[in-house]
């Protein structure tokens, strides 16, 4: 392990597990910035607004590999990056980004952070956050009407026609990868308390 570069945290899990609350906490207790998967969707301000709304964001090609890859590897090398900013609301990216800066530990939190084999690579420590399919939804309804402007049926609907047939192809089988699988609905302080015990384990041990 080289004690010069950051410590990558990447933390994956179904929709609504549990990822953003973990790596909020473990962003405070390292002054750790956040690398969010989720502002890689690709830009659909080029296709009527009722039909961007009918795609399947669910999968990993609505994401912009290519570029998330590409800020991963130059922060993990120490250099800062510009991320993209994405609008849930209208399903685009605005014009403007958010400056990353290298940090001791860098936390990396999205749905498929261990999908992309050249993503777990970079990564230091690979966690998972798994919970049932009813629990993510009733937080899911919750987030998604609150925070991106959602009607309950829509959420509902979404739900059972992508988001858990998505998850059950693409992200639930990526939790063989892990070295740590938490529980969502845990309480939060012993989730960190798990995390930042292996955390330590594997500094100490001296393993890449």
């Amino acid at each position: 392990m080289n004690p010069h570069r950051p410590y990558l945290v990447g933390i994956a899990g179904p929709s609504c597990a549990g990822k953003t609350e973990l790596s909020r906490q473990l962003s405070a207790l390292f002054s750790a910035p956040i690398l969010p998967l989720d502002c890689y969707y690709f830009d659909l301000s080029h296709l009527p607004p009722a039909e961007r709304a009918r795609q399947n964001f669910d999968v990993p090609a609505m994401l912009d590999h290519d570029l998330f890859c590409r800020h991963l590897t130059e922060l993990s090398r120490g250099a800062p990056i510009q991320r993209p900013v994405y609008d849930f609301a209208t399903h685009s990216r605005t014009t403007g980004v958010e400056v990353v800066q290298p940090a001791p530990v860098i936390i990396v939190e999205g749905l498929f952070v261990l999908y992309w084999e050249v993503v777990r690579s970079l990564l230091d420590i690979k966690i998972f956050v798994d919970l049932d399919d009813e629990s993510c939804l009733g937080r899911r309804l919750i987030r998604d009407v609150k925070e991106r402007g959602r009607t309950p049926e829509s959420v509902v609907s979404q739900f059972h026609q992508t988001v858990s047939p998505m998850a059950a192809q693409y992200i639930r089988p990526t939790r063989d990868f892990a070295d740590l699988v938490i529980l969502g609905d845990s309480p939060i302080e012993k989730s960190v308390a798990t995390v930042t015990e292996h955390m330590d384990l594997h500094r100490a041990s001296g393993a890449e």
